[in-house]
């Protein structure tokens, strides 16, 4: 029976070390916005690890799932196969072998409230930035295109200098390197 952590934080610029949950014998930590399960390999490798007798510990719903959908789907799976899941600040646990009505409601109603406060970061954001398109000081960047590896090795073995195919190519000279790097 391991006891497993999972441990997810939205941006590289924000800090995971609050989401302190003690001795664990795996840890599974990702950086990714909680809104869309499917889009966080460690949440799935956390679920095809754990086996019955498991538990796994979140430090709050919200780290867990962004939408209430989402958040009782991953639950129910991690119940299906008899594992265990508490969730540390809202100290609430959840077992397959137990039904408690009351932390399930409060599971569902803290995990609607987490979907609401996405919701309402998501409204601010487009707020700000048609604020900022309406004020002049918001642009769109331009993508670039994406670089032709190909293009490069060819211009390479033709014998151009790496800094003449970046010229010609109009890309980075790191970027020469770094292709024919990983071509050598």
């Amino acid at each position: 029976m391991a006891i497993v952590s999972y441990i997810r934080i939205s941006s590289s610029t924000q800090n995971s070390a609050r989401q302190d949950l003690g001795e664990v014998d795996k840890e599974f930590n990702e950086i990714a916005s909680g809104k869309n399960a499917s889009e966080r390999p460690q949440l799935k490798a956390l679920i095809d690890y754990v086996r019955d007798g498991d538990t796994v510990k979140v430090y709050d719903i919200s780290r867990l799932a962004r939408n209430l959908r989402d958040l009782q789907e991953i639950l129910e799976t991690l119940l299906a196969k008899g594992v265990t899941v508490t969730f540390k600040k809202e100290a609430l646990t959840f077992s397959a072998d137990e039904t408690n009505h009351i932390a399930k409601l409060q599971l569902q109603m803290m995990g609607a409230f987490a979907e609401f406060e996405r919701n309402i970061i998501a409204e601010r954001q487009a707020d700000g930035i048609a604020k900022a398109k309406a004020r002049g000081v918001y642009a769109n960047r331009e993508r670039k295109p994406s670089i032709n590896h190909d293009e490069v090795r060819r211009l390479s073995t033709d014998g151009m200098t790496p800094t003449n195919i970046s010229r010609q190519l109009n890309i980075s000279r790191m970027s020469v390197h770094r292709i024919l790097k990983q071509s050598a």
